[in-house]
């Protein structure tokens, strides 16, 4: 594979295959109503934002996908002001394993997926501003 990831939004933007999966991407979080533009109140803490971009590419190395991702830098949250618990959703390498092993023994069959979009699926109590 020959095509290299932006190394930054400005590299990004000279190049119109990123630019359209960037607006595919602010257009799916319009479309899922993750966040509301407002201005933030005084004193509140803004999180930053960056974009994160992925070549995907199948097992023969062909580009299938050009994947832009707007996410928030948490690491700049503070506990107790911006949240109070975390709570990450995902599956245990085990788990995976065990359905896995038993899809081998009933004879299933096993498929991969992309997800397009992932949005945190749970209300917040706090607000966030990014």
């Amino acid at each position: 594979m020959t095509e290299s990831e932006p190394v930054n939004t400005e590299e990004a933007l000279s190049d119109p295959k990123w630019i359209c999966t960037m607006k595919e991407e602010l257009e799916s979080i319009e479309n899922n109503s993750t966040w509301e533009l407002v201005d933030p109140p005084l004193g509140k803490n803004q999180i930053g934002g960056r974009w994160v971009y992925k070549v995907k590419a199948n097992p023969k190395d062909k580009i299938i996908k050009y994947k832009a991702q707007l996410i928030a830098k948490e690491f700049l949250q503070r506990e107790g002001i911006e949240f109070v618990e975390v709570f990450a959703p995902v599956a245990r390498l085990e788990t995976i394993q065990i359905v896995v092993g038993i899809a081998n023994n009933k004879d299933w069959g096993i498929y991969q997926m992309d997800i397009k979009s992932e949005f945190l699926i749970s209300l917040l109590n706090e607000e966030v501003y990014v």
